[in-house]
């Protein structure tokens, strides 16, 4: 009878334990673009790979269309930590690297009423942090807003561009 009631006792902490909790199956790739952006003349396209329901990393290219911004390129990688309800949604923390090029301009004197600047382009690498909410629906439309601010780590020193800025509106589609 203890025999009986041991193998008994084992064979259902074994069934027990061998439970595991059911993944969950939703929708793992994102594309997105900054429409905040465009509206202001610059074009940023994002995709965003989810890892599990809390975390995500990602990559953005930015692209100035305008003459309005210093920086003309910037590949930015990041990586996302959840804390909302829905799977990879709700308000998130961020990490990231930004390789960015921009112009600047020095002043190399002047000559009677004119002052002569001379345009020389630059490339850096900035690291930094950024926050921000994303909401999705059933279908898999997202909206996304988010900001952030980095610093360059080379090149910062002898320019004005030591502060890397990161945010934007951002509309998107979570898929397969």
């Amino acid at each position: 009878m203890k025999k009986l009631l041991v193998v008994l006792s084992l064979s259902f902490f074994t069934i027990g334990y061998s439970q595991e909790k059911p993944k969950a199956d939703f929708p793992k790739n994102e594309i997105k673009g900054n429409a905040l952006f465009l509206v202001a003349g610059a074009f940023e396209a994002t995709y965003e790979r989810i890892i599990n329901e809390e975390t995500s990393f990602g990559a953005s290219v930015f692209l100035a269309i305008t003459e309005d911004f210093d920086t003309k390129f910037a590949l930015t990688p990041y990586y996302r930590f959840y804390f909302g309800q829905k799977p990879a949604a709700g308000f998130f923390v961020e990490g990231f690297g930004t390789l960015n090029s921009y112009e600047d301009s020095f002043y190399t004197g002047e000559n009677s009423s004119y002052n002569y600047y001379k345009e020389v382009s630059r490339t850096d690498f900035a690291l930094g942090f950024g926050l921000g909410s994303k909401w999705i629906t059933k279908s898999g439309f997202l909206f996304e807003i988010n900001a952030g601010v980095g610093r360059n780590l080379f090149n910062s020193s002898d320019t004005d561009h030591e502060i890397v800025g990161r945010g934007g509106i951002t509309l998107g589609y979570r898929f397969n």
